[in-house]
């Protein structure tokens, strides 16, 4: 009987310990309260959430016929969800997921939410780091697994919507996400380091110019790295941000401030000298050099 009690003790602990973990929210030092770490939906319909989570929850109409091909096989996958309550399409999109899950009736004990912070030291990133080796670099991540390896992901958004790609990943599987660019880029980093990256530069400009949709789809891939002390991984990225898109003079910005606040200032002033000789008329990058200079 003593042995009983204490095992249901050490399970109250345990859940109470667990419950603690959950839904933290961040209300000091920030303009708005945030989430970070293990969160729920219970969260997500919180007082400072609830105004976007229902609405766009409420909104979402899935697809019913796809909703019923899908519903019976996804049982089989869990799935990663990561997550800004700060981020503007976080806010739109998880609750459309949370909708197709819940009308497919996915176990919630399959399912586990992460939300990261927005903080610049801890940017993108978990209090208990669930994202390290992730590349998480844009959220909302959904990441879905089958025994225990990851089959695929959404990233941001649906290509098509969420009840079409997750029928994609477990059906076929030709699927594939967003910002392709960084998968590629941060395969080639993690396998072949930054020599890779400069070995593979040609090929990836060839394959990757003219489809990426901006500077902005690895600048904030760079600024992730960075964030996680990888810097001159970070570097080596936004150098070739550089050449991807040449014409674009924040990216050279991007790429001297980097230089700048890992204590290269002689490299980062060649970097602006050189993109102010591409680009006379810029104020901006005139700025960004005297500030540097006067470091």
């Amino acid at each position: 009987m003593k042995r009983t009690v204490n095992t249901i003790l050490i399970l109250i602990l345990s859940f109470q310990l667990y419950a603690q973990n959950l839904n933290t929210e961040i209300t000091e030092n920030t303009d708005t309260p945030y989430l970070l770490g293990k969160i729920d939906k219970a969260g997500l319909e919180g007082e400072n959430y609830k105004s976007w989570f229902t609405k766009n929850y409420d909104d979402y109409k899935p697809n019913s016929d796809i909703v019923k091909t899908i519903a019976s096989e996804l049982k089989n996958y869990t799935i990663t969800l990561f997550m800004g309550t700060w981020c503007g399409d976080s806010k739109m999109e998880v609750p459309r997921l949370y909708r197709v899950l819940d009308t497919c009736d996915f176990p919630t004990e399959q399912l586990t939410v992460i939300a990261v912070s927005r903080e610049p030291n801890m940017y993108k990133q978990s209090p208990e780091h669930e994202e390290k080796g992730l590349n998480i670099h844009r959220v909302p991540t959904i990441i879905l697994y089958k025994n225990g390896k990851e089959v695929n992901r959404i990233v941001e958004h649906p290509v098509k919507t969420f009840e079409e790609d997750i029928q994609n990943i477990i059906t076929v599987n030709n699927y594939k996400s967003n910002y392709q660019i960084v998968a590629a880029v941060d395969e080639i980093l993690n396998k072949k380091g930054i020599k890779g990256l400069k070995k593979k530069q040609k090929k990836l400009l060839k394959k990757f110019e003219g489809k990426v949709s901006s500077m902005f789809e690895l600048n904030t891939y760079g600024r992730v790295l960075y964030a996680t002390n990888r810097i001159e991984e970070a570097v080596a990225v936004f150098k070739f941000n550089t050449k991807l898109f040449s014409n674009e003079p924040r990216t050279y910005m991007s790429l001297a401030n980097t230089l700048g606040f890992s204590g290269k200032n002689e490299k980062a002033v060649e970097v602006l000298e050189s993109a102010i000789k591409l680009f006379p008329d810029n104020n901006d990058l005139k700025q960004n050099l005297e500030v540097i200079k006067s470091n």
